[in-house]
């Protein structure tokens, strides 16, 4: 879970409502530069005093954290020892090499880090995560808007730790906090066992092919129901008469299931180029990546039929071809023709039923 810093700095007349649904939203922090504006605030959520463009109060109470510039305000460490009951972080704007290096230096150093990249381009955070591989203090990089907020989660794989924004109006939280909650949360897969393979005709089926390279051990899950999907394999191992296309998942027939961002589903059919998949390997770990394009073609299809060891049915029709794989325990890579009742299989099992893609609990029957 990345932190969500709401800054009420500059906020005009919707300020109250604004603070309200951020508590409700349970934002990690709420950021003014009025100690009384911190007052009325619950102990849930962190209180950070940052002074605007002015020195210090003399009173920092109630504030949890204050965000000095020290060259305005002072050394955070010397503040620390006149203010023992009171955290200090440290702002940096970057804008140019030297700021960049003092923007390293508090992010190696410091508890906390609060950044401004004056520039639209991401290098210069990429450099500051680097520098600060390893270190125990937490980077809160200042944002324009929940849209960046979602890049600067992602900048160099672990992102910054938290962002800070200037919301523009009420719900500007609600999006902040979705984006920050980890879009690809690990999920507890069940061996399957085959119960019956058999020919079904022609149809269409559809190739994922996606903006990252898979793992060995890595594919995404599919299936004809939303109560029951199958790991299907990538193209990531060696096969005859083609080269391998580790960026692509040989998935289903285009009706199938498959899991997105946040627990949500799609059709195959639906998945369009900058779409969002998610990525399953065999233990389970996941990640989002990014859809490149979806090639759907009429093929002879491939009916399998499984179930869980809860007695729960599942069903994937794929392509009817040696070279279409799923994986099975240990991350076995298993061809699809050669299955046969009796062989285990890799799946997962939602627990929900779905209604236009998300989850929901009602009463449903699929066959």
């Amino acid at each position: 879970m990345k932190l969500c810093w709401l800054d009420i700095r500059n906020v005009g007349g919707a300020k109250e409502a604004i603070v309200e649904e951020a508590l409700h939203q349970r934002v990690d922090a709420i950021v003014a530069a009025d100690p009384a504006d911190l007052e009325s605030l619950p102990p849930t959520v962190k209180k950070v005093l940052f002074p605007q463009n002015g020195p210090l109060p003399e009173k920092l109470e109630p504030a949890d954290l204050v965000i000095v510039e020290p060259g305005r305000h002072g050394d955070p460490a010397v503040l620390a020892e006149q203010f023992p009951d009171v955290e200090f972080g440290r702002f940096v704007e970057i804008v140019d090499a030297e700021s960049l290096e003092e923007a390293c230096h508090a992010a190696r150093h410091e508890k906390w880090s609060v950044l401004y990249f004056r520039d639209p381009t991401k290098i210069p955070l990429e450099i500051v995560l680097a520098a600060a591989a390893g270190a125990d203090g937490s980077i809160i990089t200042e944002v324009a808007d929940v849209e960046e907020a979602q890049i600067v989660f992602g900048v160099l794989e672990h992102g910054s730790d938290g962002v800070m924004l200037a919301p523009a109006a009420v719900g500007a939280a609600t999006e902040l906090k979705a984006a920050a909650v980890s879009m690809a949360a690990n999920l507890s897969l069940v061996e399957l066992e085959v119960t019956g393979i058999r020919r079904v005709g022609m149809g269409e089926r559809a190739c994922v092919d996606t903006c990252t390279n898979f793992g060995l051990d890595e594919g995404i899950l599919v299936g004809s129901h939303s109560t029951g999907m199958i790991l299907c394999c990538s193209e990531t191992h060696p096969l005859p008469y083609m080269p391998t296309r580790p960026f692509r998942v040989n998935a289903g027939a285009l009706h199938s299931y498959t899991l997105s961002a946040n627990g949500r589903t799609n059709y195959l059919s639906e998945l369009v180029s900058g779409g969002r998949v998610l990525a399953v390997d065999a233990k389970g770990n996941s990640r989002v990546v990014t859809v490149g394009r979806v090639k759907i073609e009429t093929r002879p299809l491939l009916a399998i039929d499984a179930v869980s060891p809860s007695g729960v049915k599942v069903n994937l029709i794929v392509q009817d071809d040696w070279h279409v794989r799923v994986l099975g325990p240990g991350a076995s890579v298993l061809n699809v023709t050669e299955l046969v009742p009796g062989a285990k299989v890799l799946g997962y099992l939602p627990v929900e039923q779905r209604h236009v893609g998300y989850p929901i609990a009602e009463f449903c029957i699929e066959k």
